[in-house]
């Protein structure tokens, strides 16, 4: 039963998805991308989106129409927001939560993130994707992400996300915090003013990121992992440690570092917060010719190890593929 604040109890919405595809359906007919032609292999087709709420289609609710889509009223009274077409962003009319968002999630999953932040959407409201179509590989990638999507926000969780060099480790973290209604990103490497590639990265990480979210530029991640209480996302465990070695001038003296890192595993182990951190995989690459380097190497790949260890998820990252980690 749904009860509306300061109301009698009412039914539940009945929610019936006909199609939840894009307007050409998926596959589209003639497209030759892979997410298509792996739908035809599979004998998979998703019709266009269509919905029933509360047994009406929802072109006969009344619906006030807002910018990418509808916010409407069923014929029992029930609320739901509604994506009218692929990258559409519908915004409620007014305040007050939702029985059912029916978002774009494909596209921009953030935007479930931001409903969460203003209060349209509770952990009683119903979450469904629709206009659906080949932005993402198959439908088991679609579920994949779904699953996090729609899942409670609980802390503490801690997931570890593994990659070597633009492997898509970054991106995946983010994208296991984009719905979450606040989010801390922690920034921890240093920077380069001279260095206009470093300058470049900076810039494209910020560009993904929700203008709503937090950002804390630090090293003291341990003092963040025993006080934060929301969700962190760090990025990342490789430049936190390159600017702890330059910090305390260890790269002559490496083991002076140690300290440091027992000291964030035991916040990682005891922090109340639900926490996302990518860090660099590098035991897959060539050994180092130095033997400050291989130190370092070897450090990192421990503290790898240790907060695997003490996580709820860990994920590798290869070419963009997600491989979850037992």
């Amino acid at each position: 039963m749904i009860r509306a604040e300061g109301g009698p109890a009412r039914d539940a919405l009945e929610l019936q998805l006909l199609g939840t595809a894009g307007p050409a359906g998926w596959p589209e007919v003639g497209c030759r991308c892979s997410s298509c032609t792996r739908m035809r292999a599979a004998r998979r087709r998703l019709e266009p989106t269509r919905v029933l709420l509360d047994g009406v289609p929802l072109d006969r609710c009344r619906r006030e129409e807002v910018d990418g889509g509808y916010d409407v009223r069923t014929p029992r009274g029930h609320r739901v927001l509604f994506a009218s077409r692929p990258g559409g962003r519908p915004r409620p009319s007014s305040p007050g939560p939702y029985d059912a968002v029916l978002l774009d999630l494909v596209g921009d999953p953030a935007h479930l993130g931001w409903l969460r932040h203003v209060g349209a959407v509770t952990p009683a409201t119903r979450i469904e994707a629709v206009q659906v179509d080949h932005r993402v590989s198959s439908p088991a990638e679609l579920e994949r992400r779904l699953e996090r999507w729609r899942r409670p926000f609980t802390a503490p969780w801690r997931t570890l996300v593994l990659g070597g060099a633009r492997s898509g480790k970054s991106e995946e973290a983010e994208r296991r915090v984009l719905t979450c209604p606040e989010v801390t990103y922690v920034a921890t490497g240093v920077m380069h003013a001279e260095d206009p590639d470093w300058r470049a990265r900076i810039r494209e990480h910020r560009v993904r990121r929700p203008r709503w979210w937090e950002t804390a530029e630090t090293i003291d991640v341990a003092g963040l992992l025993r006080t934060a209480s929301g969700t962190l996302l760090i990025d990342g465990m490789g430049t936190w440690l390159t600017a702890m070695f330059d910090a305390l001038g260890a790269w002559e003296y490496p083991r002076a570092v140690e300290p440091r890192v027992d000291e964030l595993v035991r916040a990682w182990r005891s922090t109340e917060a639900h926490v996302v951190a990518v860090s660099d995989e590098v035991g897959l690459s060539i050994v180092p010719e130095t033997p400050v380097g291989r130190a370092f190497r070897d450090l990192l790949g421990r503290l790898n190890q240790r907060l695997a260890a003490e996580s709820e998820e860990t994920a590798l990252v290869v070419a963009g593929r997600v491989l979850e980690l037992p």
